[in-house]
């Protein structure tokens, strides 16, 4: 299990607050999520995913949990995968997540602001997101499948979405 640092594997999962999990198939990583963001990145070619827990939007300079904040999760994703052989360059982002849990207006719009600043990091890497499913109120689970780069998101109440 993965919780603040990073975590390589080619078994099974959990990825907690703050974590990173990179992993290669036939593994599975998986999180729950509530306003915090989960954003996979998957490589077809080398069959090579990575899933962060991203809590904030913007580290402030602090660095000992790359997987807290949006901005230094995904520099971390990427450096982890490329470690691995896998170059931005076919990559495929999906994010989920970013439920306003505790108000439905307010300056204080956590999920939002994670997925408003997840979106603008990958669009400047250059990474094409072929999936989201963010938002609404209610938290999901979401499992990265690294055989095939599936991304499946539930929602209590609601039909399962694969992205």
């Amino acid at each position: 299990m993965a919780s603040i640092t990073a975590l390589r594997t080619t078994q099974d999962a959990t990825v907690g607050m703050g974590g990173i999990a990179v992993a290669r198939d036939p593994a599975r990583l998986s999180s729950v999520l509530g306003s915090c963001v989960g954003v996979a990145l998957y490589h077809a070619r080398h069959r090579v995913g990575a899933l962060a827990h991203v809590v904030l939007p913007e580290s402030s300079g602090f660095t000992a949990a790359p997987g807290k904040f949006a901005d230094t999760a995904i520099a971390d994703m990427l450096r982890q995968l490329r470690q691995l052989g896998a170059g931005t360059t076919g990559l495929v982002a999906k994010i989920a997540g970013g439920a306003s849990m505790f108000a439905t207006s307010g300056p204080l719009q956590i999920g939002s602001n994670n997925v408003q600043k997840v979106t603008e990091l990958l669009q400047a890497e250059g990474i094409r997101i072929a999936g989201r499913c963010v938002g609404g109120v209610k938290g999901r689970r979401v499992t990265l499948d690294c055989s095939n780069g599936n991304f499946l998101v539930e929602i209590a109440g609601a039909a399962s979405r694969m992205l």
